[in-house]
């Protein structure tokens, strides 16, 4: 008989029927459905699942889980409400959502640097006017968060001549960009920064990390990108910043609830673009596979893959 793998999701049924039937075919040795179908009665079978913000009371109801795989790879909901160790949280390590991610930081980046919101702001007033041109190597562009996603991003944009520095949590050394760390450190890199792209997880620590204090060390005329999480950004004091002029533009791919609600002064807000959450969607096929492989390699060693360290919540 094939072990069960319930499939944990509040996503629309449609996506959960594309998710069985995918990460199926990838394991043919297990019987993935959906979570209601499972049986009461073999609820303490269950040691592992599969989740896409899944509701906590589902989770509850299987005694003897030992590790959920998410299939995103931000997972601080998980942690925040399964952060008594009990439960491992594996989150999703795609090389595939590295490099989406990176082509969509390298894409906003150049339309900043670029001055594309100038140039349509022109276009709405009919107005025929060069606007002066600075070159890559004259800017920098700052990364909050050198994980993976930050990392190979960063990477990108380096190699396309832009200044790149990098802010992350812990200590990091990568050849050719200026890392900081720390309070002290994150006041130098954004006094220096002209585009700064957030890449970093949301945590306990990193929540509301660039409140107005923060945002008034960024120097004057810089931009922000921000595909992290929409709490990484006071929205009440980003607001003012932009009012101010201090901040020239922001590309937000997140927000604190989504999706951004219609009356939402950011929607029609001139130095604002927004984007419904899709820098970095997770692949179907790539991340199938790699969910499949953490289960059969689970299956046959009974080691759990590498999990989230719920003290640091990433």
């Amino acid at each position: 008989m094939k072990p069960i793998v319930p499939f944990i999701s509040t996503l629309p049924n449609e996506q959960i029927k594309h998710w069985i039937k995918v990460l199926s075919k990838k394991m043919p040795k297990e019987k993935i459905i959906k979570f209601s179908k499972v049986k009461k009665k073999d609820y303490e079978n269950i040691k592992l699942a599969i989740v896409a913000n899944p509701k906590p009371e589902d989770i509850n109801k299987l005694n003897n889980l030992v590790w959920i795989q998410s299939i995103w790879a931000g997972v601080e909901r998980l942690v925040s409400r399964f952060n008594d160790n009990t439960i491992k949280i594996v989150r999703l390590v795609d090389p595939e959502m590295s490099r989406t991610m990176s082509e969509a930081v390298l894409s906003w980046v150049l339309y900043l640097h670029r001055d594309m919101p100038f140039y349509k702001e022109q276009q709405n007033q009919c107005i025929w006017k060069e606007n002066f041109y600075i070159k890559p190597s004259d800017k920098t562009v700052s990364f909050l968060g050198l994980g993976q996603l930050g990392k190979s991003s960063a990477l990108k944009i380096l190699n396309n001549g832009f200044n790149v520095c990098g802010w992350s949590r812990t200590k990091k050394k990568i050849k050719r960009i200026k890392c900081f760390t720390g309070e002290k450190g994150l006041k130098k890199i954004l006094k220096i920064t002209d585009i700064l792209v957030c890449l970093i997880p949301l945590t306990k620590k990193t929540n509301y990390l660039l409140n107005y204090k923060r945002l008034s060390y960024l120097k004057k005329g810089a931009s922000i990108i921000n595909f992290a999480r929409g709490r990484i950004i006071k929205t009440i004091d980003l607001v003012k910043h932009l009012n101010s002029g201090n901040i020239k533009h922001v590309v937000l791919d997140v927000f604190e609830k989504e999706p951004l609600p219609k009356k939402h002064v950011l929607w029609k807000h001139p130095r604002v673009t927004i984007l419904p959450h899709i820098s970095a969607n997770t692949d179907y096929g790539t991340a199938s596979l790699i969910v499949a492989n953490n289960i059969k390699n689970y299956r046959r060693s009974g080691r759990i893959p590498k999990f989230v360290n719920t003290l640091k919540q990433y």
